[in-house]
């Protein structure tokens, strides 16, 4: 499939941001909130990150503090990131019933109302769920979910819904179809020109929407309507997360829960009008086109907000770090007299080229060899229009 830019930078705009959250993270759960680098050094593997934890830090002063206490670095967060800290915190607080909603609706897709707790982990962040969700959500919701391990293993834990609510079992394609009053169907966010892809799409659309809420158990798989359920299933999850984009492996875990295709990614390069698949970083994923407005995301969730203020702390402080380290290399520089040498060979080419053009000795580059290489590679070039 066409890379398609806009959406390329989507995907990579907060690569850098993860990580320095994760780190945020950890800074956080240290005594006093104080890291050793020595020990967020130990933790950059965990992070996919090389090289070492003390240049990284220094490249985000906005973010970092980095000080010198008996010959150990150590770390902790600035004022003005401690303030972002607390107001995404304040954020939490008040979207508490959106993410008990978002975790109903979650359960409400699976097949028996269950969930693992280790794989809902790896996607919490993508549904905004703080880290301690399940002591802040599940025992004040008593009424609406409980943990069960029915296979008696640790690793077994489940989040279960105790109650339906019929209210949530809509979906945000039914959401917009009752707010205009017309049947619930996909949108096509192609080109016109994709003449094939539309066409694809209208015969795709053609055929009734089937809920994401649905019980799928009824449905053969492999067929039209279970291929419509789980690009609807699909939809449906992209559109309770943050960022409108997930890695397609980490989504195939819950390919029993959800019921999902074993070839999942196959499956959504079938519908490029709905979803963009990328394969950046090696890694898949899938991002909903009416997510996005070129590269910006369209309806941003508040918890977005704050995390976009943190993305702009840190490019600050990354800016700043790059402007003072660009001043220490002319520094350095100047002390060895490089620049005031260059300074000097300019002025001498600078003579010698008008001493040329008062002989009349410059002919326009044509016995330059290399202006002379670049003038026929133009005039024989069949490469262009």
């Amino acid at each position: 499939m066409k890379k398609e830019p806009d959406l390329e930078i989507a995907l990579s705009r907060n690569r850098r941001w993860i990580v320095n959250n994760q780190l945020k993270n950890i800074i956080l759960r240290c005594p006093n909130q104080v890291a050793e680098v020595k020990f967020l050094q130990k933790k950059f593997k965990t992070l996919d990150l090389q090289g070492k934890a003390l240049n990284w830090l220094k490249k985000y002063p906005c973010c970092f503090e980095v000080y010198l206490d008996n010959d150990e670095y150590y770390c902790q967060l600035t004022k003005r990131m401690m303030f972002l800290v607390e107001e995404e915190e304040s954020v939490k607080d008040m979207q508490e019933p959106v993410f008990v909603e978002r975790l109903a609706k979650l359960l409400m897709m699976s097949a028996n109302q269950r969930l693992s707790v280790l794989k809902l982990n790896e996607l919490k962040r993508n549904f905004g769920f703080p880290d301690d969700y399940l002591i802040r959500i599940i025992p004040k919701y008593a009424d609406m979910f409980r943990i069960v391990n029915y296979s008696g293993r640790r690793s077994s834990m489940e989040i279960e819904l105790i109650s339906w609510n019929p209210n949530l079992a809509v979906s945000a394609i039914e959401s917009i179809a009752r707010k205009e009053g017309s049947d619930p169907c996909f949108s096509c966010s192609l080109p016109l020109t994709w003449v094939k892809s539309w066409e694809k799409f209208r015969e795709f659309d053609s055929t009734p929407y089937i809920s994401p809420y649905l019980d799928p158990r009824n449905l053969i798989e492999g067929s039209k309507e279970m291929e419509k359920r789980t690009v609807g299933l699909v939809h449906e999850l992209l559109s309770l997360t943050l960022w409108k984009k997930v890695s397609i492996m980490k989504l195939g875990h819950f390919r029993r829960e959800f019921c999902l295709p074993e070839r999942l990614n196959v499956l959504l390069l079938n519908h490029p009008g709905i979803f963009y698949v990328s394969n950046r970083y090696q890694i898949y994923s899938v991002v909903l086109r009416e997510g996005y407005n070129g590269s910006e995301l369209i309806g941003k969730d508040p918890l977005v907000v704050v995390k976009e203020k943190f993305g702009e702390l840190m490019q600050e402080g990354l800016h700043e770090y790059n402007r003072r380290h660009h001043l220490l290399n002319l520094e350095k520089k100047r002390k060895k007299g490089v620049i005031l040498e260059k300074q000097e060979k300019r002025k001498d080419r600078a003579t010698e080229v008008s001493e040329k053009d008062d002989m009349g000795g410059n002919l326009g580059g044509v016995l330059n060899p290399e202006e002379r290489k670049r003038f026929y590679r133009v005039l024989f070039d069949d490469s262009g229009p």
